[in-house]
């Protein structure tokens, strides 16, 4: 395991662990508006935007790349940066809503927030055994 893939790791864990942070606090606030009338619930887009990233990293060495010599010329897409890459808070407006335009099912977000929790302790789980292995290894060195 070399430390560029180490700390790669522990980037990918503490960025992971920072959206469950933020995933809790949006899922809190769609439980503390439950009842209030039209709002809509929030969640947090982060791994579809992710596994984007890496897809067009891994295929990046297939592609072509068109010339360009003028800034009107259409750019070929590069590999987007997954260190760049942002959660995002997306507003519901899909989701069928109750009689006062609420669409906040508590009993569905309390559940989310049980998984987050569970997430997060796993996360945090993984990250200690990265810093585990690295500290075995600087022992038998």
């Amino acid at each position: 395991m070399g430390m560029n893939s180490f700390s790669n790791s522990v980037d990918l864990l503490t960025r992971a662990m920072d959206v469950s942070s933020l995933r809790y606090q949006v899922t809190a606030n769609n439980i503390a508006n439950s009842e209030v009338p039209n709002y809509k619930k929030q969640q947090v887009n982060f791994e579809s935007e992710l596994k984007r990233a890496f897809v067009s990293r891994d295929n990046a060495h297939e592609g072509f790349r068109m010339q360009t010599s003028d800034e009107r010329h259409i750019h070929s897409e590069m590999p987007r940066d997954w260190r760049k890459v942002e959660p995002r808070r997306v507003t519901d407006y899909t989701t069928q809503a109750k009689a006062n335009g609420n669409n906040v099912d508590a009993e569905q977000e309390a559940m989310n927030i049980v998984q987050i929790q569970m997430q997060y302790r796993l996360l945090t789980q993984l990250t200690s055994f990265e810093f585990n292995q690295v500290r075995t290894a600087m022992k038998n060195v």
